[in-house]
C-alpha cells in the first residue's frame, strides 16, 4: 500500500513539473465577459472579441478564445486594449461599437468616438490600431455604429446610424481608399416604427441601431436593434433586400432575439459571425440582471436558416442549443 501511494505522489509531481499551468488553472479567476456592442473576428484558428467597455473612455479591449467559451486577454496587447485613446487615434470619449475586418493584408477597426465614426489600422488582430491622420470620417451629422459590408462585386457599403429625430440606420457606398462614403449614394434603411421596435418603457426618441449585414443565397439580411438600450425590451430583428441599398422588408416574425426568447433583459446590439466550421452565430449583450442594466454581459447564440415555402426566402431563427455564455479567465 505504501509503495502504491509513493508511486502516485511521484506521478503527480512529474505531471506538475511538466504542466505547471494545468495545476495553476484552478487558481485563476473566472467570471462573465462584460462587453457591450460586441463583435467577433475569426482569424487563423482564434476568435477575437471586441466591444464597448463599462466606462468607454480608454478605447477597445480585446479578448482571445479558441472555443468561444473561455476568453483571455492577449499578452500581445497594450494593457489588454486593441485601440487606446490618445495613442494615435481619434476621440476623447464615447468609444462604442467597433467592427474589425481584414483587407489587403491589413486589419482595420471602424469605431465610434465623440458620436462620430473613425477608422484605424493595424498589422495585427490585437492591435495597436492607429491612424495616420487622427480624425473622424467626414459627415454632416453625428453618426455611430459603423458596419462595413464587402459585396461579391467588390463594392463596399457602410451601414451606420445617424442621429437626429431618433436613431436611424443608413447605408452608402464606401470609397475604395476608406476615406469616407460616396454621399450621392446615401439612403435610409431602417427606422423604428412602433410595436416591439418602440415599446416606450423609457422616454426616448425612436431608436434603430447596431446594423450588421450578411448575404445568403442572393438575399441581403440586415440585423438591427430597437428601443433604448436601457429598456428591458431592447431586442434584435432583421430585414431583407435584393440589393445592398434596399428597399428593406422587415421580417414579420421579428424580434428574433428578445427577453422572452433568451431569458435576459435588454438583449441586442451585436454582430453576426461564422465559427471555424462555417456555422452562423450572433454575439450580443444583455442587461446585467433583472434590476440592473450595467455592466452589460456578453452572450452568443446560434443562428439557422429555415426555408419559407411561400416567399422562397430563408428565414432566420435562433438555435438555443448553441447558446454560449462566454467566461473570462484572468
Amino acid at each position: 500500500m505504501r509503495k502504491y501511494f509513493t508511486k502516485m505522489i511521484f506521478l503527480i509531481l512529474v505531471f506538475a513539473l511538466q504542466y505547471p499551468s494545468s495545476m495553476a488553472i484552478s487558481k485563476q479567476k473566472v467570471g462573465p465577459v462584460y462587453l457591450a456592442d460586441p463583435t467577433i473576428f475569426y482569424s487563423n484558428g482564434l476568435y477575437f472579441l471586441y466591444g464597448t467597455e463599462l466606462t468607454p473612455e480608454k478605447g477597445f479591449p480585446v479578448l482571445v478564445s479558441t472555443d468561444l467559451k473561455e476568453w483571455r486577454t492577449s499578452p500581445k496587447t497594450t494593457n489588454g486594449y486593441a485601440l487606446l485613446k490618445g495613442a494615435k487615434t481619434f476621440g476623447t470619449t464615447g468609444f462604442w461599437a467597433p467592427q474589425v475586418f481584414s483587407y489587403k493584408n491589413k486589419y482595420y477597426m471602424l469605431y465610434t468616438a465623440n458620436e462620430h465614426i473613425a477608422i484605424a489600422e493595424s498589422n495585427s488582430t490585437t492591435g495597436p490600431f492607429t491612424q495616420k491622420k487622427m480624425c473622424a470620417l467626414p459627415g454632416k451629422t453625428k453618426q455611430i455604429d459603423p458596419f462595413l459590408f464587402f459585396d461579391e462585386d467588390g463594392k463596399k457599403y457602410l451601414y451606420h446610424v445617424r442621429l437626429g429625430g431618433g436613431n436611424n440606420i443608413f447605408v452608402a457606398e464606401f470609397k475604395d481608399d476608406f476615406s469616407g462614403i460616396k454621399e450621392e449614394t446615401l439612403k435610409k434603411c431602417i427606422s423604428a416604427e412602433g410595436g416591439w421596435e418602440d415599446t416606450k418603457r423609457i422616454a426616448a426618441p425612436p431608436i434603430a441601431e447596431g446594423p450588421t449585414v450578411i448575404k445568403h443565397k442572393g438575399t441581403y439580411y440586415l440585423f438591427y436593434s430597437c428601443n433604448d438600450f436601457r429598456n428591458i425590451d431592447y431586442a434584435v430583428g432583421y430585414a431583407t433586400s435584393r440589393t445592398p441599398l434596399g428597399p428593406w422588408t422587415k421580417n414579420p416574425k421579428n424580434p428574433i432575439i428578445d427577453r422572452t426568447k433568451i431569458g435576459k433583459n435588454g438583449t441586442g446590439h451585436g454582430d453576426v459571425f461564422k465559427d471555424r466550421k462555417g456555422n452562423y452565430f450572433y454575439v450580443f449583450h444583455s442587461h446585467n440582471s433583472q434590476t440592473n442594466v450595467l455592466p452589460r454581459q456578453t452572450f452568443i447564440v446560434g443562428l439557422k436558416f429555415i426555408r419559407n415555402a411561400q416567399t422562397k426566402i430563408d428565414e432566420i431563427v435562433i438555435d438555443k442549443n448553441r447558446m454560449i455564455t462566454p467566461v473570462k479567465r484572468d
